[in-house]
């Protein structure tokens, strides 16, 4: 994946959406961040992303509901899954839905860098 498209990252926790920018910063990744999927969405900004990093747990619209309304509109950006749960079905879930990648956290850095670097 080009480095010079727009990576947004929503995530409710301000400060692991927070580090989650500075590392991607720190590859020379364009990031924005989002507290929600309706915050992304209000944002209108997805035909400009190269990739979407949700948590699946959000507060209002899951990560999971934010996937499927994209793909159900045509959307074909990429999204990486993070949780923090050890439910397996989610596993299942985000593969179903279309996710690249599910990672778990806490996860190592280079997880996401490789899988971002595979699109």
């Amino acid at each position: 994946m080009s480095r010079e498209h727009l990576v947004a990252v929503i995530d409710d926790d301000d400060p692991f959406r927070t580090a989650l920018v500075e590392l991607l910063g720190s590859f020379q990744y364009v990031v924005r961040d989002f507290a929600s999927a309706e915050d992304f969405l209000a944002a209108d900004v997805t035909s400009a992303c190269a990739c979407i990093i949700t948590d699946i747990h959000l507060p209002g619209m899951s990560g999971l509901d934010l996937m499927q309304q994209l793909t159900a509109g045509g959307s074909t950006v990429p999204v990486v899954m993070i949780t923090a749960r050890a439910d397996s079905r989610l596993e299942a879930k985000a593969a179903a839905g279309g996710a690249v990648c599910l990672l778990r956290k806490p996860f190592d850095s280079n997880a996401l860098i490789d899988c971002l670097e595979a699109l």
